[in-house]
């Protein structure tokens, strides 16, 4: 997450960033939210009964999943690199996506 953090300040005007865990109680999540989110352009939420997981076929966590117009694009499992997010999002930006 710190990298989709990070990257958030580039596209924060395009892209909507959500970070979403599950398996973990709310006080845990929002406390690590606030310690690994803290450029504030990064939406968090705990998805206590997994459907966002399960809507995208994710079935393990750590794992970076970009979703455009409700399709998911690409999906890295663990955390994204920032080099290969960038290009993902330019890509995106190129096809109008």
């Amino acid at each position: 997450m710190p990298v989709i953090d990070t990257v958030s300040g580039d596209y924060a005007d395009e892209i909507t960033f959500v970070a979403i865990a599950w398996n973990e109680s709310f006080a845990k999540t929002e406390a690590r939210a606030k310690e690994l989110l803290t450029s504030g352009n990064v939406i968090w939420g705990l998805d206590e009964e997994a459907e966002v997981f399960n809507l995208y076929g994710v079935s393990y966590q750590p794992v970076s999943v970009l979703v455009a117009n409700g399709k998911v694009i690409q999906s890295w499992r663990g955390a994204a690199g920032e080099e290969a997010l960038r290009v993902a999002l330019d890509n995106l930006a190129l096809f109008g996506t």
